[in-house]
């Protein structure tokens, strides 16, 4: 076995080298800070046109929050089941087998990760645009260059402050946990708290009596769900194709909740925090996105979310109480909302490439710890592929406009990442079934009921994106199965990873 540091071994009880320094408060901030990005801030907007509803916008963000609830009810089970740095990736090889491990962690590094790290660092750049005029996406350093007719790759001063932001927040991580877990506290509390401020304006100052008769005269009317909006289906079965399709903007806004059991070699008392911080975090973030729902809600007809300009209802919110004032407010804000789940993607993200790393599955030095105790190779390689797919661009021949290959790259994966949080949470059932004498500290509530309805759930969503969007969800399973192939040629110039590993892991030693 490949390891960074002398004494590492996969016990409960290892000597790992990391530094166990990140208490519940701690714990709690990172699954907050992973949390809320952008997303919130803008994806109402989607979803709105997708629904036409105001009541069944809110179910939407509901079924979010069940959904969402009961995966980290039952995430809690595996983490205080294996505490050890790689989350996810420990859960299902433990569970399935080290190919399925090796598939999340590859999905995990060249999109899922990566991709959302370059994409909220531009977001964080789009909003500094706001305040500084000279940031744009079209302002180019390097104009772009076509590599096919459709795909080229420029630098514009948008980009660049992308790529900073990512080069500076993989230093800071790799001076040591310290510095990570600073910049997490301060950044995250910022945010929750401008969040926080954001539901009370619109509360209060921002209560529009036309809005709140537009949108709760007509709370539960049904939208046309037509073609134009490629479902082409109509009534109660539209309304459920719809919501399960609006599911892709509000599950990204509430996604990487899990990334803290990434970290689970440097949570003190792993097996009472982790499930504690994931359950307190992620219920405290969904209760924020409803209240913040509710609030545009009260400010805006639903009209206006529908068509907020760049989909920024958030900064439509403001705008209407503070004119002028209230665009560069929301942009401030959300900066600082950017900045904390970048620092939160970056620590998380490189222990799981470093448990990959241990089994023979990632690069070598990946599995070494810096002289700070944190895996400095692995926040590198992590930040520079990150900082990589920040420069592709996607050009339109029809609009003669240029998007982002990782915007494209973050839909094609939404099936796939729906498809390893099933897998992670019928490993519970599994788990139970092939190692039923295991240590558990923590059991999931409302065995079975709770994990089933989880599976139950993402399923109907899952199959439903697979016939309404299957330009977006057929070319994720694509990626994962190029995953495959390169086990494959893993295996051939390594020992299989089930023979690499000491034991399989045991709580109970």
């Amino acid at each position: 076995m490949q390891t960074g540091s002398p004494g590492v071994r996969r016990g409960d009880n290892e000597t790992t080298g990391f530094v166990r320094g990140l208490g519940l408060f701690d714990s709690t901030m990172i699954v907050v800070g992973v949390m809320i990005g952008s997303g919130i801030f803008i994806v109402s907007a989607e979803m709105a046109r997708l629904i036409a509803s105001p009541g069944w916008l809110l179910v939407a963000w509901l079924v979010t929050g069940a959904l969402t609830i009961t995966a980290a009810l039952s995430y809690g089970e595996l983490a205080s089941m294996m505490p050890r740095a790689g989350g996810m990736y420990v859960y299902l090889r433990e569970a399935w087998s080290p190919l399925w491990g090796f598939l999340y962690g590859w999905t995990l590094f060249t999109v899922i990760q990566t991709g959302t790290i370059a994409a909220v660092s531009v977001a964080f750049a789009r909003f500094l645009a706001v305040i500084v005029p000279g940031v744009g996406e079209m302002h180019y350093l390097i104009r772009p260059l076509h590599v096919s007719t459709r795909y080229a790759i420029s630098l514009s001063t948008a980009q660049l402050v992308g790529i900073g932001v990512i080069v500076l927040l993989t230093w800071t991580n790799s001076r040591g946990l310290q510095y990570g877990r600073l910049v997490q506290n301060v950044f995250t509390t910022a945010k929750t708290g401008a969040l926080l401020g954001l539901i009370v304006v619109g509360f209060t100052l921002g209560w529009n009596p036309q809005a709140v008769r537009v949108n709760f005269g007509s709370f539960w009317k049904l939208g046309a769900f037509d073609a134009s909006l490629g479902l082409g289906v109509a009534g109660a079965f539209g309304l459920f194709a719809a919501i399960c399709v609006a599911q892709t903007g509000s599950l990204f806004a509430a996604d990487s909740w899990h990334d803290i059991t990434f970290a689970a070699g440097e949570v003190r008392d792993p097996r009472r925090t982790l499930p504690r911080a994931m359950v307190l975090g992620v219920i405290g973030v969904i209760s924020l996105y409803m209240l913040a729902n509710l609030a545009y809600l009260v400010t805006l007809p639903l009209p206006a979310i529908q068509h907020a300009p760049a989909d920024r209802v958030a900064t439509a919110v403001l705008a209407r109480i503070y004119p002028g004032f209230g665009t560069l407010l929301m942009a401030a804000a959300i900066m600082v909302s950017t900045f904390g789940c970048i620092n939160s993607l970056v620590l998380a993200g490189a222990r799981a490439y470093y448990a990959m790393a241990e089994d023979g599955l990632f690069f070598a030095p990946a599995a070494r710890l810096n002289r700070a105790r944190v895996p400095g190779w692995s926040l590198v390689v992590q930040g520079v592929w990150s900082s990589a797919l920040v420069l592709p661009r996607v050009y339109n021949p029809a609009t003669g406009a240029y998007g982002s290959l990782y915007s494209d790259l973050l839909d094609y994966v939404i099936s796939a990442a729906l498809l390893f949080y099933i897998l992670t949470i019928a490993g519970v059932f599994r788990l139970r079934w092939r190692r039923p004498d295991m240590e558990r500290p923590y059991r999931v509530w409302g065995y079975p009921l709770v994990p089933g309805l989880y599976v139950l759930g993402a399923t109907a969503v899952l199959a439903v994106l697979f016939v309404y969007r299957p330009a977006t969800t057929w070319p994720g399973l694509v990626i994962v199965t190029l995953g495959g192939i390169v086990y494959a040629f893993v295996r051939r110039g390594t020992k299989p990873p089930g023979m690499r590993r000491r034991e399989p892991i045991d709580s109970s030693t």
